[in-house]
């Protein structure tokens, strides 16, 4: 079975795409609040989804790590509002150090193609 990669990098592709099945790498984006980032990550995640063959619409699961979790109720804000219009995924939601202290949303999302 064929594997593509998109936007592969020294470290890590951006997604995989094996069969059916689309693997996104963890997306982070800067803002100055958490509404900011989980906005610029969701749009990035629609943007690769798209280039994928796919959307929203097919998620199978989505990963988010939070900095702090004292911050689920402001991000839940910005996700409830992006999958009100779709049946949202399997999803799990946890604190994590991330790859810099300016990042406060990491989001890992897996989804069929369409």
């Amino acid at each position: 079975m064929t594997i593509t990669r998109i936007e592969p990098g020294k470290r890590m592709s951006q997604a995989v795409i094996h069969g059916n099945t689309i693997y996104l790498s963890g997306q982070c984006e800067e803002g100055a609040t958490v509404t900011e980032q989980t906005q610029a990550v969701l749009a990035e995640i629609e943007r690769l989804l798209a280039e994928a063959g796919s959307s929203k619409a097919h998620m199978l699961m989505a990963q988010i790590w939070l900095a702090d979790m004292g911050d689920f109720a402001e991000m839940n804000a910005v996700w409830d509002a992006w999958v009100a219009d779709i049946t949202p995924p399997a999803r799990a939601t946890g604190e994590s150090k991330l790859a810099t202290p300016d990042y406060k949303v990491e989001i890992i999302v897996t989804a069929a193609k369409a």
